[in-house]
């Protein structure tokens, strides 16, 4: 737990087998964490031998993608913070304990990749990834006047269960492009956000996504488009929240 607060770990998988089991021991290490649940995405075969070997929980989710992984795991999990991350050897599963305190004021706490400081040799974060997600990112403050942000891709975040059922019904993408989907419905709702610095390190294996340049760019217009059509329609979203779910100030 964390202050009081229950604390839940989701970790989508796919092409893990090699790191995974590392991710969940560091995370059970931390002593605050009261559940980790993996979402075997049609994962790599032996990844749920690699789990089993943990005290980890591990459900199925057949459709295939990030989001679909993702909204499946929030769907299983009951905590008041729900941390979502990559098993891939990219973040550093410690660096929860420096999300966690920004909680106490903000439902969605998301990390920042794009911090130079923070990204270690070999991670892929090259200069066109920096500067695509920082272009994003502006995109988005100038269009809603939100907070401040650098990188719209980071997949370490920690929500609360309260904004996860004020913003999940705006949920529509099953693959790689969600995260950026929940961090719009997040800024759209007036969910109180920050952004924090996380380390960023070298995938063990390789992505599906960000290993392949042609994809990178694919993923780059297609959040470009989503940003600008949630404009479009933002007042529309605004109505799918939940009866009596309150807005924060923000």
């Amino acid at each position: 737990m964390w202050n009081g607060n229950t604390v839940a770990v989701v970790l989508p998988t796919y092409n893990e087998k090699h790191s995974i089991a590392g991710v969940i021991r560091r995370f059970e290490s931390l002593g605050i964490v009261d559940r980790i649940l993996v979402v075997n995405n049609n994962a790599a075969p032996g990844t749920s031998a690699e789990v089993a070997a943990t005290r980890a929980d591990e459900v199925f989710e057949t459709r295939q993608g990030y989001g679909a992984a993702i909204r499946r795991g929030i769907a299983e999990v009951d905590a008041d913070l729900v941390c979502l991350c990559e098993p891939d050897g990219t973040f550093n599963p410690e660096d929860l304990v420096k999300l966690l305190p920004f909680t106490a004021e903000c439902d969605f706490v998301v990390g920042s990749r794009t911090v130079s400081n923070f990204i270690w040799d070999g991670a892929n974060m090259g200069w066109f990834l920096q500067w695509g997600n920082w272009a994003v990112a502006k995109l988005i403050e100038i269009l809603f006047n939100t907070s401040y942000l650098s990188d719209v891709g980071c997949t370490f975040r920690v929500v609360s269960r309260q904004c996860l059922k004020q913003i999940s019904p705006n949920f529509t993408v099953d693959g790689s492009a969600f995260g950026l989907e929940m961090l719009l419905a997040a800024v759209i709702h007036k969910i109180k956000l920050v952004q924090v610095p996380v380390n960023y390190h070298r995938r063990v294996g390789e992505s599906s996504v960000t290993g392949d340049p042609k994809k990178t760019i694919q993923l780059g217009l297609e959040m470009i488009r989503m940003v600008i059509r949630t404009r479009m329609r933002v007042r529309k979203l605004r109505l799918l929240a939940p009866a009596g779910a309150a807005r924060k100030p923000g």
